[in-house]
């Protein structure tokens, strides 16, 4: 097989593998930006240049040979080779310039980290973001993104960067519904309606307790995102646990108790090894440590509620 590899380019064991991955031709030729016919007209001129069988075509969708698994291992190592690549030449960048991809939670982009992008677009014009928006963890090792903003008590191993703050969770309710928030009982808040994150959550601190605390008719609504916490309390459906920096910047919002401190996260700024000294990415990751330590005090629900800080007047904490 070793010969006929020789006519085959980049793009051709692209294809292969968007159709092994896929399992069929409609969704490979999507992934690939190519029309179906030409992704069947060029796999079938593949297999014959290669004088074998690549895919068994079943009703199931496309099912690799031996063969095809082969010619995927080794267009798997090449795509992991000129990742690698290209990352190790973005790295060496001299100038903050050119796009910058930060994946982030809507939360944290909304209630934190917007204002914050405002700022350091006016202080490096030269440097695109594109926000991608998710809780679950891209793959910066194949540049899906160059930089994440997690909240986190366990970051991956595989990555680099620099926890700047810890996220106070307390409980919430409407300051209309209490007028003496410190004079309410916890008998009291226990026949209340309650809100919590979903179960998907399950492996949060906060919903455990809140599961194991509160009898389950009392949970009256879930909600799958940490942004549509302080939505729910606002909105009447119950008390619970927000995150202070979202709940403390919502007028109708009182705390409860005290923030707890079993439930807080701690946030990072990572990045790839090969990209943090990167210009674009090192002066971003510095710029967001110094804006989000300013803010510390206030990201971790310190001492009685603090107004939400704007730019001029942020809270100063210790680093």
């Amino acid at each position: 097989m070793a010969e006929p590899f020789k006519n085959l380019a980049w793009d051709d064991f692209r294809l292969i593998k968007a159709v092994a991955d896929a399992r069929g031709l409609p969704a490979a030729a999507a992934q690939i930006g190519v029309n179906h016919s030409t992704v069947f007209r060029r796999l079938r001129q593949i297999e014959e240049a290669l004088g074998v069988q690549l895919f068994l075509r079943h009703r199931a969708g496309y099912a690799l040979t031996p063969a095809g698994e082969e010619v995927v291992a080794l267009a798997e190592r090449v795509d992991a080779d000129i990742t690698s690549v290209t990352r190790k030449i973005a790295g060496r960048e001299l100038a903050p310039a050119g796009e910058l991809r930060v994946t982030t939670s809507d939360s944290l982009l909304l209630h934190l980290i917007l204002p914050l992008l405002t700022r350091f677009r006016a202080a490096y014009p030269n440097v695109r973001l594109e926000m991608v928006l998710g809780n679950s963890a891209l793959n910066l090792s194949k540049r899906d993104a160059d930089v994440a903003i997690r909240a986190t008590d366990t970051p991956p191993d595989n990555l680099v960067g620099r926890r700047v703050a810890r996220l106070g969770w307390a409980l919430y309710g409407l300051a209309s519904d209490f007028p003496d928030p410190q004079a309410v009982s916890d008998e009291a808040l226990s026949q209340r309606d309650w809100i919590s994150l979903s179960d998907g959550f399950g492996g949060m601190q906060v919903v455990r307790d809140v599961q194991a605390r509160v009898a389950p008719e009392r949970i009256g609504y879930k909600v799958n995102t940490v942004l549509g916490l302080a939505e729910a309390v606002e909105a009447g459906l119950g008390i619970g646990y927000v995150p202070c920096f979202i709940a403390d910047a919502c007028p109708a919002l009182v705390r409860l108790a005290p923030p707890e401190p079993a439930y807080g996260n701690d946030l990072w700024l990572l990045t790839h090894p090969d990209l943090r000294h990167a210009a674009r990415v090192r002066v971003f990751l510095d710029f967001m440590a110094a804006e989000i330590i300013r803010r510390r005090i206030f990201l971790e629900g310190s001492g009685d509620a603090p107004r939400a800080p704007d730019a001029e007047d942020a809270p100063v904490a210790e680093d």
